[in-house]
């Protein structure tokens, strides 16, 4: 049995509160982790759910993972058996099930940032799009905000036949859609979009997951955009036991496309919806808990709330303004300095920054102090040059269609075979309708 005891009065209502509609408005630092891990615990502990009957989605895969941790602290190892992942990962076990039905294979593969860079230049230039007035980041974006709207190229045609500009997008995104599916690819924006298209055109589909998944809950809420939403809506259509946690002044992925509509206007989808408000902060000063409520309360269209906490006031806030970066970087060197003279170690300073591009000024003047630092971040494993070439080798041998792989690594090591034959074979394998390895094994060498 789980001790609900560490539970303060709201996070409480919101674990019992297990049939129908829930919306969870959660300050930061108020515990939503603990109240949806110990809401899933509850439901198997005293409401004799099974696992597999549990459906729990966050936004990134480490969130995930650290859910899944501490479910499986309270419950065991029947915490296994509980699908407890993000959006993208839960699509894509639907998808590898039942992606035949809307006429992919099921060993399609998943296109990186990198493939659909190289994919969307390819149709840019037999499009006949200069990249000066078409860059291949614009296009990406415009597509990209198309399918997480669940807007079709088609669809996306019909709109905007009349504006000469978003017309030749919607020509590109008509090609790109249609290279995505000779190679037999989804992009990451496709996994929702295709899930969404798999349970609207396969009721009996829909219905499963549906009978599957008696009880939804979505962390992050605050975040979801048009796709997902429909998602969510459609498998809560079962039971309608959903609950989603989020904090409307928390959002951040508007340039994602997430719609906050969704959280401010969930008792008028969700009709019935009860709401609880966690408004005590665990995690911060009194200090800082009181300059933020000043700071949030001018937002506009949000939900009323006050954080609160029982924790000691705190130092106050300092704020320095800078005349210009290097100013700015001067301050943080002499602050780390001081810092470090007051018997502090270099390893317990961070320098937090908003983009990359202000990173350069400040390493300039750790180096000119000689000051030690390490920056976190930079290239990540998979998209190095020497994975990537592995991992597309990989993925020609599972799903020989993907043209993108082969493409990369038909060349690496060099073999001699240039960008002319391999536009060649592009063009035969596009005429017969088949892919570049199809043409490739049947050359007459």
């Amino acid at each position: 049995m789980i001790d609900l005891t560490k539970l303060n009065k709201e996070q409480l209502e919101a674990v019992k509160t297990t049939e129908g509609p829930l919306l969870v408005i959660a300050g930061a630092g108020s515990g939503k982790t603990r109240v949806l891990t110990y809401r899933i615990a509850y439901l198997m502990d005293e409401k004799s759910v099974k696992p597999y009957n549990i459906l729990a989605i966050t936004f990134t895969n480490k969130a995930a993972k650290e859910m899944k941790e501490r479910v499986e602290d309270l419950v065991g190892e029947r915490a296994r058996d509980i699908w407890i992942s993000t959006f993208h990962a839960a699509c894509v076990r639907i998808l590898r099930r039942d992606i035949e039905k809307i006429g992919y294979d099921k060993n399609f593969v998943i296109f990186d940032t990198s493939d659909q860079k190289t994919l969307i230049k390819e149709c840019q230039k037999e499009a006949n799009l200069d990249d000066k007035n078409f860059s291949y980041q614009y296009l990406i974006s415009e597509i990209s905000k198309a399918k997480n709207q669940l807007i079709t190229a088609k669809d996306y045609l019909r709109q905007n036949q009349t504006n000469f500009r978003l017309a030749k997008v919607a020509e590109v995104y008509e090609l790109y859609e249609k290279r995505l599916k000779e190679n037999n690819a989804l992009d990451f924006d496709d996994l929702i979009m295709k899930t969404t298209e798999l349970f609207l055109s396969n009721p009996d589909i829909l219905v499963y997951y549906q009978d599957k998944f008696k009880y939804i809950l979505i962390d992050e809420y605050q975040d979801t955009n048009t796709a997902q939403f429909t998602l969510v809506n459609l498998l809560a259509a079962g039971s309608g036991n959903l609950c989603v946690v989020g904090d409307d002044d928390q959002s951040i992925y508007g340039w994602r496309g997430a719609d906050m509509r969704n959280i401010l206007d969930f008792e008028k989808a969700f009709p019935g919806a009860k709401t609880i408000k966690l408004e005590q902060n665990y995690r911060s000063t009194g200090i800082i808990l009181n300059a933020a409520n000043e700071v949030i309360k001018n937002n506009e269209n949000r939900k009323s709330k006050k954080l609160w906490t029982k924790n000691e006031e705190g130092e106050q806030i300092q704020l320095y303004r800078a005349d210009d970066e290097r100013d700015e970087a001067k301050y943080i060197i002499n602050e780390i300095k001081s810092i470090v003279d007051r018997g502090q170690k270099y390893s317990d300073i961070g320098v937090l920054y908003r983009i990359n591009a202000q990173s350069r000024i400040i390493e300039d003047y750790l180096i000119s102090e000689a000051l030690p630092y390490k920056v976190i971040g930079g290239l990540k494993f998979y998209d190095r040059k020497e994975i990537k070439d592995v991992m597309a080798y990989l993925r020609v041998l599972y799903n020989p269609m993907d043209n993108i792989s082969l493409k990369r690594i038909i060349n690496e090591p060099k073999r001699g075979i240039g960008n002319t034959t391999l536009e060649n074979v592009q063009k035969i394998a596009t005429e017969n309708n088949v892919s570049c390895w199809e043409i490739l094994r049947n050359v007459d060498v």
